[in-house]
């Protein structure tokens, strides 16, 4: 899932709900121009023990993250946020 060209406003919505909805035991590599790391604590605060989070490439402009969901999540408890914690349209 190559986010490099998403704008930050949508960013984490879109890569929190493709999460969701992934199935348990699967997983996506996230391509991101950054270190993710406020994405990942915010995973870690709102779904603690459900994901791995493998960093398998870190360079000053590509970062590639594992991101596998090992135990099933809360379905419909609440909207999918964004980066800025606004609710998608």
């Amino acid at each position: 899932m190559d986010v490099r060209e998403i704008p930050c406003s949508v960013k984490h919505g879109l890569i929190i709900q493709a999460w969701r909805e992934m199935p348990v035991g699967q997983h996506f590599i996230l391509v991101n121009d950054h270190d993710p790391v406020p994405l990942y604590y915010q995973f870690a605060a709102e779904w603690p023990g459900t994901f791995t989070w493998e960093h398998l490439l870190k360079e000053p402009t590509e970062v590639r993250v594992k991101i596998t969901k090992i135990k099933p999540t809360e379905t419909g408890a609440a909207e999918t946020p964004t980066a800025c914690g606004c609710s998608p349209a």
